[in-house]
Formats: C-alpha cells, structure tokens, sequence
C-alpha cells in the first residue's frame, strides 16, 4: 500500500482504489442530550452536512457546541419563564412545585430544540 496525496487529503491505496485516510480525533468530552439529538438530526436529515462535518472532523465540535449554547439558553429561559409565572411555594406544595417547575422546563426545551438542534 502506497500513500497518494489529493487536496490535503491523504489517500492509501488499496489495489487500483484509493481509500481517504479518515481518523477520528479522540475526544474528552461527551456529548449531552441536546448534542447528541443534534448530531442524530443532522445524520437523518442532512445528510450532505452531516458528512461534511465528519469528513472535516468538525462533527463533534459542532454538536458541543450546540449541546453548550443549548445548556446556557435553557438556564436563562428558565430565570426568565419563573420570573413571568412564579411557583407555589415549594415547602408548602412540594408537587405542585414539582408539576410547575416540568411545565416550565418542558416550554423551555422545546423552544430551544425547534430553535437550536432542528435548525
């Protein structure tokens, strides 16, 4: 096997084929629920960017990315919805507390996952 090289790629070559060398670079981190649907999102329905992102090795970037913006929009949104619709006093009703607080998250999330991952 010989090595070609094409446009800063570099192919081996396997019988009269040449195969791309593509390594993916190790990561230290892992991606939350937001990076991961992004990254799920992009393989199913854009499939050109998708591959594009891999084959530049700016995949995963881009998911952590979206994964960190996500996180920080969802703690400001949340400041924000209980500013406008304060919760019951947590000591006084535990569940209904619990019941506002998933309500609100939930408005949250899905504002940040049209906005943010399926975009």
């Amino acid at each position: 096997m010989s090595a070609a090289t094409t446009n800063e790629i570099t192919y081996s070559r396997s019988g009269e084929y040449l195969i791309p060398d593509i390594t993916i670079p190790p990561q230290n981190q892992t991606l939350g629920r937001f990076g991961m649907m992004r990254k799920d999102y992009l393989n199913r329905h854009r499939g050109i960017l998708f591959t594009m992102f891999s084959m530049k090795g700016t995949l995963f970037p881009h998911c952590l990315e979206v994964e960190n913006q996500a996180n920080i929009r969802l703690n400001l949104m949340m400041e924000e919805l209980t500013a406008k619709n304060p919760p019951p006093s947590k000591a006084a009703d535990p569940m209904g507390w619990t019941a506002h607080m998933n309500s609100l998250k939930a408005q949250a999330e899905e504002i940040i996952i049209e906005e943010l991952v399926y975009s």
